[in-house]
């Protein structure tokens, strides 16, 4: 099926090569035989980005059968394993010797992965804390407990000992933690409050996104309740352009907001990924003046019981400058 792999250099990166011979099988299956040090799931995203040739040509579906050939792949650059301190500056909302809660800009990553291997939360957090963060999350993500996406702001909660580490792991476990988003829609869901609770996983279609699924994936529970409109029809039966939608969690699944906003047919405004559709020409303009490039969604309110001391604690805090500005265009409409 193939020949052993044969590892060559080249001037930047470590290139693994093989010669494979196996019709009708995937790629993504052949590959993980040829090469058994990559991860299937590995080598899907390898293909991904481009770094998989064949005879000298790149080749990006997994999905798609085997061709004989030799083939190639690129190995990114090793990046250093342990996050190194940077001063970046946080809004702490609270702090004691076992947890700190941070409200999160937008556009800064939890923790390192790859591409985006400097200037996250966890970089902010060493230099700000010092060696006192838990390291149950592991050497790339010491105090991380729960994530909120790179693009989305608010409130955040990481543990600085082992002990708060695996109390708030507890919590979010059983779902004892209090989580309500703000998100800013096309449309308005309807009916105007109501609970989505579907099979959320990978979609079939495209390994990159979530899908509400029929059957596998994992529960999801969201309950929302539309806060304001805008933009209101001539029509009393018309749909309004936009909305303001308050968004509790209650199970906590990868973009879950944004899956079930956008299985409602109201996707976030700005979301670059299930962001389907066009809105209304107004709301565009007004996206476009705000700059808004990434999905219209604020971790308002973080509530749970402190895991060492029991002390109940709640934080709110306002959506960040791009989304109150949009929000007020939204509502000249």
């Amino acid at each position: 099926m193939a020949d052993e792999p044969l590892l060559t250099e080249d001037d930047d990166a470590e290139m693994l090569e093989a010669r494979i011979d196996a019709p009708g099988v995937r790629l993504d299956k052949a590959l993980a035989a040829a090469f058994p040090t990559l991860s299937r799931a590995r080598l899907q995203a390898l293909l991904a980005e481009g770094a998989v040739r064949r005879d000298g040509q790149p080749i990006t579906s997994g999905s798609a059968k085997a061709q004989a050939g030799l083939y190639a792949v690129v190995m990114p650059p090793v990046v250093a394993a342990t996050p190194q301190p940077e001063a970046i500056p946080l809004t702490v909302l609270f702090e004691d010797a076992d947890l700190i809660v941070i409200d999160k800009a937008p556009g800064m990553a939890a923790h390192p992965a790859p591409g985006c291997e400097t200037g996250t939360l966890v970089n902010a957090l060493l230099a700000h804390c010092g060696d006192s963060l838990s390291g149950i999350g592991g050497v790339a993500r010491p105090g991380i407990v729960h994530r909120l996406d790179k693009d989305t702001s608010g409130v955040m909660v990481a543990a600085k000992s082992d002990r708060a580490h695996q109390g708030l792991s507890a919590l979010f476990a059983t779902h004892d933690i209090e989580r309500t988003y703000i998100a800013l829609t096309r449309g308005a869901p309807t009916p105007e409050r109501g609970r989505i609770q579907t099979l959320i996983g990978r979609s079939p279609h495209d390994r990159k996104k979530m899908a509400v699924l029929k059957a596998g994936g994992r529960e999801a529970v969201t309950d929302y309740v539309v806060q304001r409109t805008f933009g209101q029809p001539a029509k009393a039966s018309g749909a309004p352009m936009a909305a303001r939608v308050a968004c509790t969690l209650h199970t906590g699944r990868t973009h879950q907001i944004r899956v079930h906003m956008a299985s409602k047919g109201s996707p976030l405004l700005g979301d670059p990924v299930y962001g389907s559709g066009s809105p209304a020409a107004p709301v565009r303009a007004a996206v476009a003046e705000v700059g808004l490039t990434r999905q219209a969604l604020h971790a308002a309110v973080l509530g749970f019981i402190h895991p060492v001391t029991g002390q109940a604690l709640r934080f709110e805090t306002a959506p960040p400058e791009d989304m109150l500005r949009l929000e007020a265009l939204l509502a000249e409409l």
